[in-house]
């Protein structure tokens, strides 16, 4: 089996360490701190079971604790400012107080929210709208210096065009905020963002052409865990998609995506460790 050369990135962390994403594929983990997030909405709100979660996925093989306070899974209602900032603020400082040595991001849009987050402990932003939604976000970023996670979402995308081309002209324009912003190139990842505002048939031709992002010299964050592209092919509920979750999971690294925003991280790792271990050879499965 010949695999796709991952292409290697160095991403700056505001604390001076560097991010190094290649052929070693990093985990993120998945920590929703809401009511109503499509999988696990609800299971891990507040401090104690979002730390003791955290914890777990950290034992586990976590890279990254990825906390985010507001869902937004399809027909999800926004919460305000206030609400998010008191869902996530006090877990990232629980995060912080417990040093578990893994980098933790905020998912959220909110530039306010990110603020607060960064200065709570969190290493990166994860922003669903590509910094389109609220641009100052940002300069949220650019001020403390931490990389940006840029997903693609874009509801006034050209239906009559290939989807990868409308996704590398909307991410152009996210490079534009960004520069504007102060922030360096090296510091952003890309999301495709499957399963948002896209058909079932487009999120898996999305796995055959998401590696067209790479032209924008950025390294490429998958996140399908447990989504609908995976239900509505098996006709099964969100915690029964993890064979296909894995599977998407492998493709993806096998088409060069670098980070993987997972619900289930043990079983993850190891189907990485796995395919790492196929395309490259035993000695280059762990960092």
């Amino acid at each position: 089996m010949q695999g796709v050369l991952h292409l290697e990135y160095s991403v700056p962390l505001a604390s001076g360490e560097i991010l190094r994403l290649g052929r070693h594929p990093l985990v993120m983990g998945i920590l929703n701190v809401t009511p109503d997030s499509f999988s696990d909405g609800g299971d891990f709100a507040g401090v104690e079971p979002g730390l003791a979660h955290a914890r777990e996925m950290v034992a586990e093989g976590a890279d990254i604790i990825d906390v985010g306070g507001e869902s937004t899974r399809p027909g999800h209602e926004e919460v305000s400012v206030q609400d998010e900032l008191d869902r996530v603020v006090p877990v990232m400082e629980a995060l912080s107080d417990a040093a578990l040595g893994t980098l933790v991001s905020i998912d959220t849009y909110k530039a306010l929210v990110a603020d607060q987050a960064v200065q709570s402990g969190a290493a990166i932003i994860n922003d669903v709208y590509g910094l389109q939604r609220e641009p100052e976000i940002a300069d949220v970023a650019a001020l403390h210096n931490v990389p940006v996670i840029a997903m693609h979402w874009d509801a006034a995308r050209d239906p009559n065009r290939p989807l990868i081309d409308e996704m590398l002209r909307y991410f152009e324009r996210t490079l534009e905020i960004a520069s504007k912003a102060g922030i360096a190139k090296d510091r952003l990842i890309l999301d495709p963002g499957f399963g948002f505002g896209k058909s079932l048939q487009e999120n898996y031709r999305l796995m055959q052409t998401f590696g067209r992002l790479h032209e924008l010299g950025a390294p490429v964050l998958i996140g399908t865990s447990r989504k609908s592209m995976i239900g509505k092919l098996l006709g099964n509920e969100p915690k029964e998609r993890l064979a296909g979750t894995l599977a998407t999971t492998v493709l993806a690294y096998a088409g060069g995506a670098h980070i993987f925003r997972v619900h289930d991280v043990k079983a993850n790792r190891d189907a990485l460790r796995v395919a790492a271990a196929s395309l490259y050879g035993p000695a280059h499965t762990e960092a």
